[in-house]
């Protein structure tokens, strides 16, 4: 079997720590090794989200993942590998739209921690399971989002530098807290 491996992790932090892409580059390689498939090239996005995407042009949204649909039209493909489908969507428009471009390519999904996962089977039990797996997805992505959020604005009301750029005119000092220059 000839697949291809897609890894991806959400924020700058864990692509510039590598130790999330690491992990799932080994993971795959070594599933790749155990199951006897032939890898020939893995794709990637660093620091960006599973639930981007161009809903003008209804594609997902990331270099990585259009750089592997563009090797998929000049190779033949088996399977896409990936340590679970979280790594390829975040919500259910980016799940359609993955599903939808791999079909094109008579290409399925190999999920290290989902091994029942198919964008082709139709057994009963299993699009269950999957589905209560993408919405459990889902929902860690909403509920993390949350937090964030919380905490950003609790360090704000406390006067602490919340994140994002420093408005012009200000500079941030030592405490991380913004003034005026």
């Amino acid at each position: 079997m000839k697949v291809i491996g897609y890894i991806r992790v959400s924020t700058q932090g864990q692509a510039r720590d590598g130790y999330s892409l690491a992990y799932q580059e080994d993971e795959i390689k070594a599933y790749c090794q155990a199951q006897g498939y032939t890898l020939l090239r893995l794709f990637k996005d660093e620091g960006i989200s599973g639930a981007k995407v161009d809903e003008e042009a209804l594609e997902v949204d990331r270099l990585g993942f259009q750089e592997m649909l563009e090797y998929l039209t000049h190779h033949e493909v088996d399977y896409v590998v990936t340590l679970n489908t979280s790594r390829l969507w975040r919500s259910d428009i980016v799940k359609v739209l993955v599903h939808r471009e791999l079909k094109k390519f008579g290409v399925d999904i190999r999920s290290i921690e989902q091994p029942q996962y198919s964008i082709h089977k139709k057994d009963p039990s299993d699009f269950l399971i999957n589905g209560l797996m993408e919405l459990l997805d889902q929902y860690q992505r909403l509920e993390i989002s949350l937090k964030l959020g919380r905490g950003r604005n609790k360090k704000a009301q406390q006067g602490g530098y919340a994140g994002g750029n420093v408005a012009l005119g200000y500079k941030v000092k030592k405490g991380k807290k913004a003034c005026h220059r």
